[in-house]
């Protein structure tokens, strides 16, 4: 490793001493274990779904609760295929020597999947405190806990990468 020069007010970096290849196989496996998180989480919340409406109290739901949990269930589903979309890049192009690209569509694609996961946990948030707290309780706590996603996982990002 090669220390780089210090900026003023920051720490010295180590940059590593890696070939294009070498970095990109680095980067790749590294989202691909991110994604593997927050795909478990995916799932648990899917399942969570499909079991809401085998419930006895699911037939007692409101239209506007329908259509919150059709809606959620369905960004559920959108969340799970674009996070899983970049295995199936590497599964498919990985043999034609274009890893610097994959590992590009595939960082795309999981930050639509977090947008998509954000929406489907919210639409959650708002199924189950409008269930338990009503319309008014549960608007208010999902505009926060919408708040806080867009805080914590983009713009603290952006932000971070900016400075």
């Amino acid at each position: 490793m090669k220390i780089m020069p210090k900026e003023p007010d920051q720490p010295p970096r180590m940059a590593r001493d890696e070939t294009p290849e070498e970095r990109a196989d680095r980067n790749l496996v590294e989202l691909l274990q991110e994604l593997r998180v927050v795909q478990t989480g995916v799932q648990i919340l899917f399942a969570f779904l499909l079991a809401v409406a085998f419930t006895s109290r699911f037939p007692q739901l409101s239209a506007f609760q329908r259509f919150t949990y059709v809606v959620t269930l369905l960004l559920t589903v959108v969340t799970s295929a674009v996070l899983a979309t970049p295995v199936a890049l590497h599964r498919g192009l990985f043999h034609r020597g274009v890893k610097p690209r994959i590992v590009a569509l595939s960082a795309r694609y999981a930050q639509v999947g977090l947008v998509f996961l954000a929406l489907a946990l919210n639409g959650a948030v708002l199924l189950l405190m409008d269930l338990v707290l009503g319309r008014t309780a549960a608007i208010a706590i999902t505009t926060a806990t919408t708040a806080m996603f867009a805080c914590l996982w983009f713009l603290l990002p952006w932000a971070e990468g900016r400075g």
